[in-house]
């Protein structure tokens, strides 16, 4: 069988004029076209990869691209248009992401997850809507460093991640550090594996190793605000959050830790950098 968006091994039966035509064991027929033709003869067996011209014809080529049917891939888009958006994947042809199919404002030139399905009218075309797509079967454990790309994000839940894009991941709202966006590349730890198999994620660190990276990062801050921050264990949880990317807990122990080591002091409803008796900070 031809199979449309396939990497498939074909025999050469006969070149003509407008290329190679190309048989399967069924003796269904499809034509290379003669701008592909090297040294190919009449017998030889070519890997290609099917695909459809603009007017929804068939046709084989050799070169293999970034994405085949059912797979996923993160591709750059090269055009917007009224009806949706071109994406660059290895061929000739931009691959058409229909308007009905993104889930978010798109940026030319910035790249994005989507995957390759064949549309309503035979065609191939793509889709952010990924979810259907990813398998939870990873051998991923809790702790383990994994990479992946962001390729949805809920206001109220969080960061959904394609990891290896592959497998189907959750970066919660309170284990996240400042802002994520739709395509951004992104490297998390496994904090938990769900029963179902699916990975939750975390930019947070383990433990004594957290508590020193949030202390740096408040340290780095008070720096940044010439030594004061009008922030403590009385303010605001979720202007916490917002100023530090860290829950009130977590500011308090990280605070609690820079104040044992002599780093900081609570003054006038703030923290700030603790000076050395000659006035330095």
């Amino acid at each position: 069988m031809i199979n449309l968006g396939e990497v498939q091994e074909l025999k050469i039966t006969k070149i003509i004029k407008a290329g190679a035509l190309l048989k399967d064991e069924d003796a269904n027929e499809v034509l290379l076209p003669h701008e592909e033709i090297e040294n190919e003869k009449i017998g030889d067996i070519i890997k290609v990869f099917l695909y459809n011209d603009s007017k929804g014809e068939i046709f084989a080529t050799k070169t293999i691209p970034k994405i085949t049917l059912g797979k996923i891939a993160h591709l750059e888009v090269r055009e917007i248009t009224r009806i949706g958006a071109f994406l660059d994947w290895g061929l000739e042809k931009e691959l058409f992401l229909p308007f009905k199919e993104q889930i978010c404002k798109l940026d030319r030139g910035r790249s994005y997850l989507v995957a390759l399905y064949i549309d309503k009218t035979g065609r191939l075309c793509s889709t952010m809507k990924i979810r259907d797509y990813l398998r939870t079967d990873s051998k991923y454990k809790e702790n383990d460093r994994v990479s992946g790309v962001v390729y949805n994000v809920v206001d109220d839940i969080g960061a959904f991640i394609a990891i290896d894009n592959i497998y189907e991941a959750l970066l919660p709202n309170d284990q996240k550090r400042g802002v994520v966006a739709v395509g951004e590349p992104i490297s998390l730890r496994v904090a938990s594996v769900k029963p179902d198999g699916r990975l939750n994620l975390s930019q947070r660190e383990r433990g004594h190793l957290e508590l020193d990276k949030d202390a740096e990062l408040i340290f780095d801050l008070l720096n940044d605000y010439d030594g004061f921050l009008p922030y403590n264990d009385k303010s605001d949880p979720d202007d916490i959050k917002d100023m530090f990317c860290m829950s009130k807990s977590a500011f308090k122990k990280a605070t609690g830790r820079l104040l044992k080591g002599n780093k900081i002091e609570f003054y006038k409803d703030g923290i700030r950098i603790k000076e050395d008796k000659n006035g330095r900070k």
